[in-house]
C-alpha cells in the first residue's frame, strides 16, 4: 500500500525543495510550448510545410525558452495574411496562393426524394406542453390587484376567508404610494411568496400562482394579476403525538382533545389550534409540567399526504396539596384558600390557578402575581404527584386619592372627591371617605367593604352618608346607614347570576312644592328597608354587549313612619334588555322596565321613595326624575308606577380604526299615581349618540330632545357617561 502525505508549501524552506522543482518544470514546459507557437505563426503558411521543428525552433529558444519568449514579444511579428480587404463586395475574390484546393466549376446537386410518412411519429403542440388556465371568477381587491380563482367553487372552498386573510397581508393591497412600475414589480413578487405561503398553510402543496404585471382594465392602469391554480388539497397521513400515551386512562380523552386524524384535509392552521387545544386539555386533566413542542409536518408529493408530528411530554399527573404565600402577613394562605376554585386533593387544573391570580389583581391590592406548581411528591405507578400552589405577590399602592367633575344640563355642576385604603383592615378591608358637592347635590359618605368575604367574589358592604338633594319636586335632609351583602359583576369578572341581600336605616326631612310652587313645612320620615336584588345576564359584555339578555328584579319591602303614621308596603322592579348583532357593525338593542309600590298610598310614602323617570339612564331629553305626576305648576311629584321602553342602533363606523360609532335612539316613559303600571301620559324621546370605543369601554355622549314637552323641560338635554346607556 502507497500512503501519499501533503503538506504546505510555508513548512519548507529549502530552494531545492520537490515543489520548487516541480514549479520551475511545469514553467519550462509552458514556456516551450509557446515558443513552438510563436515559431508556427511567424512563418508562411507554405514555409511551414517546407520546415521541420529544429528549423523554426532556434538554439537559443530550447536552452533559454523564457528569454527568447520575452525577446519574442518585443520583435514585430508577421501576419498571417496582410492585405487589406476588399472596399467593393461586388469585386470578384482574387485567388488566394495559399489555398490549393481546385474550386469545381459546375456543381450539379442530386434532386431531394421526399421522405414517406411514418404514423408512428407525434408532434407535441405548445398547448400540450403549457396546460391552459381553467375557467376563472376575477375577484378585484384594488385598481392594482386582481386575483383569479378557478370558476368551480369546490376546487377551492376556503375563497372567501382567504381573500380576507390575503387582503389584510398584501404589500400590494396596503400601499397607497404613487403609481410606480418597478414598486409594483416588487410588490408583486412578495404577494406571489405570500400566496404560495397561504395556499400551503391551507394544505395546496401542489398548487401554482401565476403572476403577471402590466396594463389590464379599460383605465390601462397598471395592476397586478394572480391566477390561482390549487390543485389537490393534501390530507393527514401519520399522526405522531410523542410521548402521549404515558398518560394512561387519560390518553383516550387528551388524544380527542387533538382533533386531527390520518385522512383528515391538511391545515396548517388547524394543526396550530389543535396543538394549542391539547396543549389546554394535559393543563386541565392534571399535567402542570406536561411541554408540547412546536409541531412538524413532512410532506409526502407522491402519497399526496402530510405527516403530522407533535412531540409531547407529560412529565407525570398531579393534584394540589396547599397554598404557600410567602407575605403571610399581607393576604395569608388562608384567606387565599377562600378565594381558590379548588380544594386540596383536587386534581391540578390550569385555569383553576390562573383564576387565582386574576382575582387577586382584581382586589387591587396586588401590583403583580406569580402562582406556581411547585412539586413536593411526585407520581408514583398508581398515585399521582403532589404540587403545592406557590403564590409570590408585589403589594400595589394601597391607597388612592380621586375627584372628578361633570356637568349636566339637567343637573347642573357636580364635583365629587374620595380618598380611599383598600387594606386598612386586612385581609381586604377597604375604607373610603367621599363628598359630593353640586347644584343640586351634597353629600359626606364613609364607607366599609370587605371584598372576598365568607367566600369568593362576595362582598359585605356598609355605608353611612348625610346628603342633602334639592330637586324640582322635592328638597330632602337625609340621614342613611345601608349595609349589603351581595355577589355582583365587576370588570374581571362578569357573573352569569348576581344577587344580593341588604339592611337599610334612613330619616330623611322632606318638603314637597305647594300648588303654588312654594315649598311646604319639611315632614320627617323614618324608613326600614330589607331591599333584595338578582340578575340573570347572559351578555357578552358588562360595559359594550353584542348579544344575549339580562332580566334583574329588586324587591324591596319597607316600613315607613311620619308624624305618628306607620305604613307597609313593598317596592319592586323589572328590569329586561336584549342585544342581537345584526351585521358586522350594527347592534339592535332594547330594554323595558317596569316598577311598582304597593300598599300604601303616595301621600304616605316620602318623596325620594317614590317613582321617577328621566336622565341619562331612563328617558333621554329629560331633566333627571323630571318625568311623573305633576303639581299646579308643572313640577312632578312622583309616582307608584312606572314604564319605560328604549330602543337604538349602536353602528360602528370606520373612523379612527373603528373606534368612532353613532347610535340613533328612542325612549319613552310614564309615571302613574296608582300601583299598576300603564301607558297614559307617555313622555317621548329621541336623539343621537356618539360613542367613543376604549379598551375599558365606550364613552357616551347623547345628544336627545323631548317629543313632547312638558311647560318646564328644556329643548334639549346632553348626556356625558361611560357604558352604553343600557
Amino acid at each position: 500500500m502507497v500512503a501519499a502525505r501533503m503538506e504546505p508549501l510555508a513548512g519548507r524552506s529549502s530552494t531545492n525543495s520537490p515543489e520548487r522543482l516541480l514549479l520551475q518544470s511545469m514553467k519550462r514546459q509552458v514556456a516551450t510550448a509557446l515558443v513552438v507557437w510563436l515559431a508556427l505563426a511567424a512563418q508562411p503558411l507554405a514555409a511551414q510545410e517546407a520546415q521541420s521543428p529544429d528549423d523554426l525552433i532556434p538554439d537559443e529558444a530550447v536552452a533559454d525558452p523564457e528569454g527568447w519568449v520575452e525577446q519574442g514579444q518585443q520583435a514585430e511579428l508577421p501576419l498571417l495574411d496582410s492585405r487589406p480587404m476588399p472596399t467593393d463586395m461586388d469585386t470578384p475574390i482574387e485567388a488566394d496562393p495559399y489555398i490549393t484546393v481546385e474550386q469545381p466549376e459546375d456543381i450539379v446537386l442530386p434532386e431531394i426524394e421526399p421522405l414517406e410518412s411514418d404514423d408512428t411519429i407525434s408532434f407535441t403542440t405548445f398547448e400540450d406542453v403549457i396546460a391552459p388556465l381553467p375557467e376563472g371568477d376575477e375577484e378585484r381587491l384594488s385598481d392594482e390587484l386582481v386575483i383569479v380563482f378557478p370558476s368551480d367553487k369546490s376546487l377551492f372552498p376556503e375563497r372567501r376567508e382567504f381573500l380576507q386573510r390575503f387582503s389584510a397581508l398584501s404589500s400590494i393591497e396596503g400601499n397607497d404610494a404613487e403609481d410606480n412600475f418597478a414598486r409594483l414589480n416588487a410588490q408583486a413578487r412578495a404577494d406571489e411568496e405570500l400566496l404560495v405561503r397561504m395556499l400551503r398553510a391551507y394544505g395546496y402543496f401542489d398548487s401554482q400562482v401565476i403572476r403577471a404585471v402590466g396594463t389590464f382594465g379599460d383605465d390601462a392602469m397598471d395592476a397586478v394579476r394572480f391566477d390561482i391554480i390549487p390543485g389537490t388539497r393534501f390530507k393527514v397521513g401519520a399522526v405522531d403525538l410523542g410521548d402521549l400515551t404515558q398518560t394512561g386512562s387519560d390518553y383516550e380523552a387528551l388524544r380527542g382533545a387533538f382533533g386531527i386524524k390520518s385522512g383528515d384535509l391538511l391545515s396548517l392552521d388547524a394543526i396550530e389550534a389543535e396543538r394549542d387545544d391539547l396543549d389546554i386539555a394535559l393543563g386541565e386533566s392534571g399535567y402542570p409540567f406536561a411541554t408540547l413542542a412546536e409541531p412538524e409536518l413532512l410532506v409526502d408529493y407522491d402519497r399526496l399526504q402530510g405527516d403530522v408530528t407533535v412531540p409531547v411530554a407529560p412529565n407525570g399527573k398531579y393534584v394540589i396539596g396547599e397554598i404557600v404565600v410567602a407575605q403571610p402577613d399581607f393576604l395569608s394562605a388562608r384567606h387565599l384558600q377562600r378565594i381558590a376554585r379548588w380544594d386540596p386533593g383536587d386534581i391540578y387544573q390550569r385555569s383553576d390557578h390562573q383564576d387565582l391570580r386574576s382575582a387577586l389583581l382584581a382586589t387591587g391590592l396586588v401590583g403583580s402575581v406569580s402562582v406556581t406548581p411547585v412539586e413536593v411528591q411526585p407520581p408514583s405507578e398508581d398515585m399521582p404527584g403532589v404540587v403545592d400552589m406557590q403564590v409570590d405577590m408585589i403589594e400595589a399602592p394601597p391607597r388612592t386619592l380621586a375627584a372628578n367633575i361633570g356637568y349636566g344640563t339637567e343637573e347642573g355642576i357636580r364635583f365629587e372627591g374620595s380618598w380611599e385604603h383598600r387594606n386598612l383592615l386586612p385581609p381586604e378591608g377597604m375604607v373610603r371617605a367621599r363628598a359630593i358637592v353640586g347644584t343640586q347635590e351634597q353629600l359626606l359618605g364613609l364607607t366599609l367593604r370587605k371584598n372576598n368575604f365568607r367566600g369568593r367574589d362576595r362582598i359585605l358592604s356598609i355605608d353611612a352618608f348625610a346628603s342633602t338633594i334639592d330637586y324640582s319636586a322635592y328638597d330632602a335632609r337625609t340621614a342613611s346607614l345601608v349595609a349589603n351583602y351581595e355577589r355582583v359583576s365587576n370588570a374581571l369578572f362578569q357573573k352569569p347570576f348576581n344577587w344580593s341581600i341588604g339592611l337599610e336605616l334612613v330619616a330623611t326631612g322632606e318638603r314637597e312644592a305647594d300648588v303654588t310652587g312654594t315649598l311646604q313645612d319639611r315632614t320627617t320620615y323614618y324608613i326600614a328597608a330589607i331591599p333584595g336584588y338578582a340578575q340573570i345576564d347572559t351578555s357578552n359584555d358588562l360595559l359594550d354587549p353584542t348579544e344575549g339578555y339580562r332580566l334583574a328584579a329588586r324587591v324591596s319591602p319597607e316600613f315607613a313612619a311620619n308624624e305618628g303614621t306607620e305604613n307597609y308596603y313593598v317596592r319592586a322592579q323589572l328590569d329586561g334588555s336584549y342585544y342581537n348583532q345584526v351585521s358586522d357593525s350594527v347592534v339592535m338593542a332594547g330594554r323595558v322596565r317596569v316598577a311598582s309600590i304597593a300598599g300604601a298610598p303616595t301621600s304616605a310614602i316620602a318623596p325620594s321613595r317614590r317613582l321617577y323617570a328621566g336622565g341619562g339612564g331612563s328617558v333621554r331629553g329629560y331633566g333627571y326624575r323630571d318625568i311623573g305626576p305633576l303639581n299646579d305648576v308643572g313640577d312632578p311629584t312622583g309616582g307608584r308606577s312606572l314604564a319605560e321602553f328604549s330602543i337604538e342602533a349602536r353602528i360602528r363606523t370606520g373612523l379612527l380604526d373603528g373606534a368612532v360609532g353613532f347610535v340613533p335612539f328612542f325612549d319613552a316613559g310614564a309615571v302613574g299615581d296608582d300601583s299598576t303600571p300603564g301607558l297614559g301620559n307617555m313622555k317621548y324621546g329621541a336623539g343621537i349618540g356618539l360613542r367613543y370605543h376604549t379598551s375599558f369601554g365606550p364613552i357616551r355622549v347623547d345628544l336627545a330632545a323631548p317629543l313632547n314637552p312638558g311647560p318646564n323641560d328644556a329643548n334639549f338635554a346632553v348626556y356625558v357617561a361611560l357604558g352604553q346607556a343600557f
